[in-house]
């Protein structure tokens, strides 16, 4: 399953409650089945399929799609001074 680093946690804690995500929603991590290119939005809620990871306060939506193609990656991220959101995933070490 997905991990998350402690910086994307506090980076998706501040998006949810900076655009007022309602309670129970998240951000959703879906993939693109022709290009496999991997698109994030922030949603009030999952969608009917999808895999809900709950991590210290944080919830992220994965698509079937990106369930299986995230199962061994860690998300990371990081704010630059613009205010820029930058996420990056590694193959974790475990």
């Amino acid at each position: 399953m997905l991990a998350l680093t402690d910086n994307a946690t506090a980076v998706i804690r501040d998006l949810t409650v900076r655009e007022e995500v309602p309670e129970g929603g998240g951000l959703r991590i879906a993939a693109d089945q022709a290009t496999r290119q991997l698109m994030l939005t922030l949603e009030p809620q999952p969608h009917e399929a999808d895999q809900v990871l709950d991590a210290s306060g944080v919830r992220l939506f994965l698509s079937p799609e990106a369930a299986g193609l995230l199962d061994d990656k860690e998300l990371d991220a990081v704010v630059d001074a613009n205010g820029t959101v930058r996420f990056a995933l590694t193959h974790r070490s475990d």
